[in-house]
């Protein structure tokens, strides 16, 4: 009688931490499908703005014709940066560095032409690229939102990863933790501004 108790006891155990393990595992792959969402999410308003930009540069370049240096920083720049992809499963801190510093070049290289705009205040006045510029703003808006909330996604994913007991059956399972998006270097400090 003692031992059919205990054999019940020990079976009852077993199947709670079956069901715990269960639970724990589901919940990691439902808290990284949220991350890998999350960066599609990112990746679309990315890819917005690639889309914009071929439409922006054409626009410039029927008004500023000897700025050739700078439309080409522009395409040269977008072409690096839709060549620089990561997989949504491969969201390592140092293919994020790569990703994000091939869009702050692309970032940058809108700032100069945007720059340059300032020189030509035909351009300014003309209908497309005013709509272009204000859907620009927009999709940079976009990616800051984003970005914001692959960031929450991905620190509730690696917090839940790395509480214990759940970081043993993350490193059982192969469930890593997810690089974040980071200020763009020299953000901390402030612009020189001279009149």
């Amino acid at each position: 009688m003692l031992k059919n108790k205990a054999l019940w006891i020990i079976l009852a155990i077993v199947v709670v931490l079956i069901l715990w393990g269960q639970s724990t595992y589901n919940n990691m792959v439902t808290k990284e499908e949220g991350v890998k969402t999350a960066w599609s999410q990112v990746e679309n308003q990315y890819q917005r703005r690639m889309d914009l930009i071929p439409n922006l540069v054409n626009t410039v370049k029927g008004y500023a014709t000897h700025e050739k240096s700078t439309l080409e920083g522009v395409v040269n720049a977008r072409a690096k940066a839709s060549q620089t992809m990561i997989n949504a499963g491969d969201l390592t801190e140092e293919n994020l560095k790569q990703f994000q510093a091939a869009q702050g070049e692309l970032s940058s290289a809108l700032s100069r032409l945007l720059v340059v705009v300032e020189r030509y205040p035909d351009l300014k006045a003309n209908q497309n690229f005013a709509e272009l510029q204000a859907q620009l703003e927009g999709t940079e808006n976009r990616i800051s939102v984003e970005r914001k909330r692959f960031n929450e996604t991905a620190q509730g994913y690696n917090t839940y990863i790395r509480r214990f007991p759940n970081n043993i059956f993350a490193g059982l399972f192969g469930f890593a933790p997810k690089a974040y998006f980071t200020a763009d270097e020299g953000a901390s400090r402030a612009p020189k501004v001279e009149f």
